[in-house]
């Protein structure tokens, strides 16, 4: 595929997700959503067209063309079971955004999302056959911000030192969970499938504990050689589960922990409240089993945000600077020394020190449109290797990543999706009483806001906000239940107290 040809199909693609996201339903909403739903695998095609793993899968045409026609098949037939249950769309999504596959080719493995690949595709050909749903006033600056975020960053494909990387970007994570958005953001979501959704989360995250578990009492990893190598060289075992990294597997664990324990914050049914009990001890047992750091002070970050919502947040707030500076004490007077070099920092950090200077510093050489999107890896070796010693240059701080990538014109749409996105989030939820919000909503609404600042911790250390498919789950959920009107009547209320528990 030519470059013009690959450029513009990309901005097509980011146009078409982007008008998805304003449209009403209709047929023009429709048609960009297949488009955009049908150009992301074949830019991804014509973009690898002479990568060796391509060239393999062209040369066994038989075994290329019987998978194609065998993923078509499952996508229709998942559509028209969408269509008939429309409640396992958004339960399909939110139970496959853990799996990947390991697609190996040539000797190189590439852990993709196909099976929320699929679930996606099918849930857009279904939407198109099903009826629009009812109207209901969505927060527009969400969607605005979103919109102009993923148009922003194809464009900046264009000229970014690693076209190639940038094109991935948009096609293995933007496109795709854009449309994941528009199906979920669209639903209902009342007390019944939030209830569905919490156990199905709650099923998983036990599932893998105990798959953690038996890696654990073995010391064995199924998968990920650099995390086997790097288990030889210390006292501790850290274990993956399905996972291919053991800070994303911590980061799932520690966000299924704050949802569950924003749920058992306001729970009324005792039985209810003893199951979640037991499934916060078993997904905590599972978290400490990965000793990611990361997913603990994230864990800490969402449990401040529900203990905020629950008691008092200027006594959270208070506790939470203490907590920060007395932690900055231990880490500062660590060994007695109280002596904290750059160089020593970095080491500490696994080389993350020298990523987040050198991110700096190519910040500052591009200031206004950055090295282009998903060129932060080539643009530090081209530029900053030889004076930056890291054992990685894969960027582990997301507001780094944007501003070297995106320059201060990425960094602007940035930060303002974040602060759109928690005051939609957020809106109302101190101020809740009786004639506002029905309490499963306000639960909801508590648990998506802790999890959503969670994981935007958990991105200062690790990165991944925007290829996190929990990330566009928490901001559609958050946007549906925002639209919720004030002291409209719970179509699904029950004389019981259980559904209470969601």
């Amino acid at each position: 595929m030519s470059a013009f040809l690959s450029g513009a199909g990309l901005v097509i693609a980011a146009v078409c997700a982007a008008a998805s996201i304003l449209l009403a339903a209709g047929r023009l909403r429709s048609a960009a959503m297949l488009t955009a739903l049908v150009l992301f695998p074949v830019l991804i095609l014509g973009d690898q067209w002479h990568n060796h793993q391509i060239v393999e899968l062209r040369h066994h045409e038989a075994k290329a063309a019987v998978a194609l026609v065998a993923g078509v098949i499952l996508v229709v037939a998942l559509a028209w079971v969408f269509r008939r249950r429309p409640v396992l769309m958004p339960l399909a999504i939110i139970g496959m955004l853990p799996f990947r596959i390991p697609l190996e080719s040539g000797g190189e493995t590439a852990n993709l999302l196909v099976p929320l690949y699929v679930v996606i595709g099918a849930g857009v050909l279904a939407s198109i056959f099903l009826p629009p749903p009812a109207e209901k006033r969505h927060p527009r600056w969400v969607a605005k911000t979103l919109a102009i975020f993923i148009v922003l960053y194809a464009l900046q494909a264009l000229y970014s030192e690693d076209y190639s990387k940038g094109l991935q970007e948009v096609c293995f994570f933007l496109v795709p969970f854009t449309l994941a958005y528009i199906l979920l953001r669209e639903l209902p979501w009342d007390r019944r499938l939030l209830t569905w959704a919490l156990a199905l989360v709650a099923v998983e995250a036990a599932a893998f504990v105990l798959i953690g578990s038996v890696e654990y009492a073995g010391r064995s990893l199924f998968w990920n050689e650099a995390v086997i190598r790097s288990n030889e060289f210390h006292t501790y075992f850290r274990v993956n589960s399905i996972f291919w990294d053991p800070n994303i597997y911590g980061r799932y664990l520690a966000l299924v922990l704050v949802v569950l324990t924003a749920v058992v914050m306001w729970v009324r049914e005792r039985r209810a409240f003893w199951l979640l009990s037991g499934a916060i001890l078993i997904v905590f047992l599972g978290l400490a089993q990965t000793f990611s750091q990361s997913s603990f002070i994230a864990l800490l970050a969402g449990l401040a945000v529900v203990a905020a919502l629950r008691w008092s947040w200027r006594w959270t707030l208070g506790l939470v600077v203490v907590g920060i500076i007395g932690a900055a004490v231990v880490v500062l007077f660590v060994g007695g020394s109280g002596k904290v070099t750059w160089d020593k920092l970095n080491v500490d950090t696994s080389g993350r020190s020298h990523l987040i200077s050198g991110g700096a510093e190519l910040f500052s050489e591009r200031p206004l449109w950055g090295y282009g999107s998903g060129s932060f890896q080539q643009a530090y070796t081209n530029h900053l290797e030889t004076k930056k010693k890291a054992p990685v240059t894969i960027s582990h701080t997301e507001p780094i990543t944007v501003g070297a990538e995106q320059g201060l014109i990425g960094l602007a749409a940035y930060l303002a999706l974040i602060v759109v996105s928690l005051w939609t989030m957020a809106a109302g939820l101190w101020a809740r009483g009786p004639d506002r919000d029905p309490m499963y909503v306000f639960i909801a609404r508590a648990a998506v806001l802790a999890a959503f600042v969670a994981l935007l911790v958990h991105t200062l250390a690790y990165a991944g906000f925007f290829q996190d498919p929990i990330t566009w789950v928490l901001m559609a959920i958050g946007a549906s239940l925002a639209a919720v009107r004030t002291g409209a009547p719970d179509r699904t209320a029950r004389a019981t107290t259980v559904p209470d528990a969601a």
